[in-house]
């Protein structure tokens, strides 16, 4: 048991992904670009790689198009040095003050964008590109894990052309979150001041900075446009799915900013960006971007950090989504279809049939969205869990335990 949404079923299913390009909107990929192809034009002939085949990342209520992203298996590589605590606290940039009204991004571009990293990848399946952000002076880079999975070799641009090798230092394909590690690291690195995520509000300014279609260093400003949203990305292997309650932004985000940092108008990093949505006339930004947030960044590089890998919490059912009713109240919900004898959700309690609507303070609208919340935690975390069962709500605590590796 996985705590995975069961896939729904029917070409009308914002969730189906569709595997013709004539008929249906069909994924985009999207987070590292192709790498630079001969002089003249892209890659041709018999000089060019093979690229890599990337999965589909569906969002949740996105019914006119698809979200693309790049997320596919681990890499985990060496030189894991000892852990160092990934905070806002005791690092070298200094950020403008946030002020009233529309925010200075000039200036604020200018002191953080020494902190992003342009960074170029190859591997047996080709090339790519992404980016990423300075977290410490040891030359530790956050970025997403699909854009350095498989890779053999990893670069990293510095903002004024200095480039350096990079070794992983650990990847999550649960999160698509990886860290690694730049060789020799100069000691004038700036690394980015890490924020917080969980106060984040609707319509507040967002920068994102950037190696967008190998044009490094790119700023793009715009507006936090949803929290929470649900975001799937999967490839053939549902169990391998990786679901984020993600920030959604209309700053335009393409192919190479993944990984880089999303960052508040006091230059604060609140979030990695990850993937955007795509329609079958667009592989670019449509305005519909989105960004992991920092509080789960933080959290999972720290682990990386110190292990090289990263623990899940798991509460041990399969879900689809589901409408419940209790109280003359009708709500979108995650409805239980399986529980696993001996997992949290067993011994608090859930059954079969229960439609989970609320874990602790947050609002659970599908089963996505349950399972990007239950990611977020911790073994052995406590969590109150509020469901729908035979027309009456009922609160259930349930204490999670580590998601089972071999159940991916």
């Amino acid at each position: 048991m996985t705590d995975q949404p069961t896939p729904p079923q029917g070409p009308n299913d914002p969730y189906q992904v569709w595997s013709s390009p004539h008929t249906h909107p069909s994924p985009q990929p999207w987070g590292a670009s192709p790498a630079p192809g001969p002089a003249g034009g892209a890659r041709a002939g018999k000089e060019r790689r093979k690229q890599r085949v990337w999965p589909a990342v569906l969002a949740a209520g996105l019914f006119g198009g698809m979200v693309a992203s790049l997320a596919t298996a681990m890499v985990v590589g060496a030189d894991i040095e000892p852990p160092t605590p990934v905070t806002s606290e005791g690092t070298s940039s200094t950020v403008a003050p946030a002020v009233a009204g529309t925010p200075d991004w000039a200036k604020i571009s200018d002191q953080v964008r020494p902190t992003v990293v342009a960074i170029q990848v190859s591997g047996a399946e080709g090339g790519g590109a992404g980016s990423g952000v300075v977290i410490d002076d040891q030359g530790r880079v956050l970025t997403n894990n699909h854009v350095i999975d498989g890779a053999d070799e990893v670069q990293i641009m510095l903002m004024d052309g200095r480039l350096f090798s990079a070794d992983v230092v650990g990847s999550d394909t649960t999160t698509d979150l990886a860290v690694v590690k730049i060789n020799d690291a100069p000691d004038d690195l700036t690394p980015g001041e890490l924020g917080e995520s969980s106060q984040l509000v609707v319509g507040q300014p967002v920068m994102a900075v950037g190696n967008p279609l190998g044009l490094d260093s790119t700023v793009t400003t715009g507006i936090i446009s949803a929290l929470e949203r649900p975001v799937v990305a999967t490839d053939t292997d549902p169990a391998n799915a990786t679901v984020t309650n993600a920030i959604q932004i209309d700053a335009a985000i393409n192919p190479g900013n993944s990984g880089g940092p999303l960052f508040d108008s006091s230059g604060h990093v609140i979030g990695i960006n990850s993937s955007i949505a795509t329609t079958s006339r667009s592989a670019g930004s449509v305005g519909l971007g989105f960004a992991i947030p920092i509080d789960l960044a933080k959290d999972i590089s720290a682990q990386l950090i110190e292990n090289g890998a990263a623990e899940h919490a798991f509460l041990g059912v399969t879900m689809t989504d589901a409408a419940a009713t209790a109280n003359g109240v009708t709500r979108m919900g995650a409805k239980v279809e399986q529980v696993e004898s001996g997992t949290p959700a067993a011994e608090a309690g859930i059954k079969s049939g229960d439609v989970i609507v609320g874990i602790d303070d947050h609002v659970v609208g599908s089963a996505e969205s349950l399972t990007g919340f239950v990611r977020e935690y911790r073994s052995g975390d406590e969590v109150n869990i509020t469901l729908i069962r035979d027309g009456e709500e009922k609160q259930l605590t349930a204490t999670l335990t580590t998601r089972p590796e071999a159940q991916g």
